[in-house]
């Protein structure tokens, strides 16, 4: 089984070269960057103890932020290395000023080239997120004895069977991980079921807020138009999900004057394609990155930049979060529930399963079906006392995490 898988990604890497360029033409890949995903590397190895994390996207590198921040007041550690796929999760990580945390690009999960990244970088830890699980990689951090995290890991269903049907090749790649932490009580199941040897469940680390104070600010010209507006929040929307906001809205401002609905998309380089649907409805449609002067006539703003979710999630009193209306699992509804916003989804949610169950139970959180449904239930009022248990709940997590971390990397690893 390990040598078909060999076998893929060297295919892979033959056609990665097309694969890259087409991704710098449709701007989803850095056209100098783009090297570091072949193990060549864009900044020095700073002489020192290194600890690395890596996760796949925004939501992964945003939850290990706070970590991040503890980490860097450590004088013991010289350089952290922060590693992610795509280009949106580098340029939101660019956005906090960290003094010895740097950012590269994750290399294909190729035999070699994992190992002349480990070469180079020679971390003494190495924490992979949520559900990042590379057997090249895992092969030669496990060769070369460095302690392997898996943090806020998170396994669905789905996941956990295909790595069974893999059978010893599956169980192997997971016997590689020194500890893990998963996220919730599902995944905990299923990593004892492919044989990870110690398992140590915290709670979901996204539920931990990652406060960056000039990231919360709104440019004052807009600021000034909101706030002769009713406003509402569609975030991280896919294909298909503008239009059904956008539908909502056309509903919702037969009762509600002054209204405009914020889309945030979760792919923001789709901005021309939404506003051109949206229009096509007979709607007037801003982009963020233009900076309009007046919104008077705006019907949909269109966020089409990167990491400035935050700022619109503080100002919505209701949030319908994308990725759950069609199939894709849902986002991460927990930035706005923070801030003490209603908030909707529709029917998949699988991905945050938990999260929801939570945000229910406490009745933060509402399924619809229907743009009329979404319509009727939309609220400009903020519930704070609620959003204030999910800050708890999260803050009680992060300490507890940081504590484990510690324990792990200050004490016991920092031996190696």
């Amino acid at each position: 089984m390990i040598f078909l898988y060999h076998i893929l990604i060297f295919i892979i890497l033959i056609f990665s070269p097309i694969i890259i360029f087409y991704r710098i033409l449709k701007n989803k890949e850095d056209k100098e960057r783009f090297k570091e995903k072949f193990s060549i590397p864009s900044k020095k190895r700073v002489k020192g103890k290194l600890i690395w994390f890596h996760g796949a996207s925004v939501g992964e590198i945003l939850s290990v932020v706070p970590l991040i921040k503890n980490f860097e007041k450590d004088k013991s550690i010289t350089q952290i290395l922060v590693t992610s796929s795509t280009l949106s999760s580098s340029n939101v990580l660019q956005k906090f000023k960290f003094k010895k945390t740097i950012h590269q690009f994750y290399p294909i999960d190729n035999i070699f080239l994992t190992n002349k990244f480990l070469n180079f970088w020679k971390p003494c830890v190495a924490v992979f997120v949520d559900s990042e699980i590379w057997p090249c990689m895992f092969r030669n951090i496990k060769g070369k004895k460095i302690p392997l995290i898996l943090l806020n890991a998170r396994l669905t269903k789905k996941t956990f069977e295909r790595w069974m049907k893999l059978g010893e090749f599956g169980r192997s790649i997971f016997n590689k991980i020194t500890i893990a932490y998963p996220q919730n009580i599902e995944t905990e199941k299923y990593l004892k079921k492919l044989k990870v040897s110690k398992i140590n469940h915290l709670g979901n680390l996204k539920f931990a807020e990652n406060f960056e104070e000039n990231q919360n600010k709104i440019n004052i010209n807009l600021q000034r138009e909101l706030a002769k507006k009713k406003i509402w929040v569609a975030s991280s929307t896919h294909k298909s999900e503008e239009l059904f906001c956008a539908k909502a809205h056309i509903k919702l401002k037969k009762k509600v004057k002054n209204l405009i609905t914020i889309i945030i998309p979760r792919h923001i380089h789709r901005s021309r394609e939404i506003i051109s649907e949206i229009e096509n409805l007979g709607l007037k449609a801003s982009n963020h990155s233009t900076k309009p002067r007046s919104l008077k006539k705006t019907d949909i703003y269109i966020v089409d930049t990167f990491g400035e979710t935050k700022k619109f999630h503080k100002l919505s009193c209701s949030v319908f979060l994308g990725g759950s209306i069609i199939h894709k699992g849902g986002q991460n509804p927990l930035e706005a529930a923070r801030f003490g916003a209603k908030i909707f989804h529709g029917p998949n949610t699988d991905n945050f399963k938990d999260v929801y169950k939570l945000l229910k139970s406490l009745k933060i959180s509402k399924k619809i079906q229907t743009p009329k449904e979404l319509s009727s239930l939309i609220t400009f009022n903020k519930n704070k006392t609620k959003g204030n248990k999910i800050k708890d709940i999260g803050q009680n997590i992060l300490k507890k995490t940081i504590k484990e971390l510690e324990y792990f990397i200050i004490n016991e690893f920092k031996k190696t």
